[in-house]
């Protein structure tokens, strides 16, 4: 049998704690091996118990998830990021994509949505709750073309990788590592690709793997 799926829960409300951890627990392939009440703690309990995945809510005290986010990849860059918020506007979604977390699902989504955002995540997918991605995309439309790829500049098959594995979530050396290339060489790709669409941003990156569907590729 497969050792289960290790997650630490990061979540400021205890009984919201309470319900994921039953949540989570009642599942066969995972399990909550550790929590914490804010963004300084889960660091602690990050390090101490090196779970597979932190489940982390955005506003937190002490430390609020965003920045915990942030230092949680410099400080353990293996560790899978899920957040979990109420928020739906656009603009805490850039704030997350840039503070490297591999996944956004909402607080008031049904808890199978949780769960499936979990085991995506855990593999290696990024994962935008279904509820975002019409805005994710909404407010873009002269930007529409570029991200569908109807653009003059053709992606080689190379760039297109690269671009694929940024939006999962891999960082520039853990590509160079995947491909067998160097990071200069990657960075090269990416800013090749981004020109030829037209792009300037890894939100952008990210629309554009959804429009070409490769946001659950493995």
């Amino acid at each position: 049998m497969s050792e289960k799926l290790r997650i630490l829960i990061a979540e400021d409300h205890q009984t919201v704690r309470e319900g994921i951890k039953m949540l989570v627990n009642s599942q066969p392939d995972m399990e909550v091996v550790g929590e914490a009440d804010n963004g300084e703690v889960a660091l602690v309990e990050a390090e101490r118990l090196k779970p597979d995945l932190v489940l982390m809510d955005i506003s937190m005290p002490e430390l609020n998830g965003l920045l915990a986010a942030k230092r949680l990849r410099l400080s353990s860059p293996d560790v899978k990021i899920l957040t979990l918020t109420r928020h739906t506007d656009d603009g805490y979604l850039k704030q997350i994509i840039a503070a490297g977390a591999n996944g956004y699902v909402l607080k008031q989504s049904a808890p199978n949505e949780l769960i499936t955002a979990i085991r995506s995540v855990a593999s290696g997918n990024s994962y935008l709750d279904p509820s975002l991605t019409r805005k994710v995309m909404g407010g873009y439309a002269a930007k529409t073309d570029s991200l569908r790829g109807e653009n003059k500049g053709e992606l080689s098959d190379r760039e297109s990788e690269v671009l694929r594995l940024i939006a999962l979530g891999y960082s520039n050396k853990e590509i160079g590592e995947r491909l067998e290339l160097s990071v200069k060489t990657i960075e090269a790709h990416k800013a090749n690709a981004m020109k030829k669409l037209g792009i300037s941003s890894r939100i952008d990156i990210v629309r554009y793997a959804i429009f070409q569907n490769w946001m659950q590729d493995t």
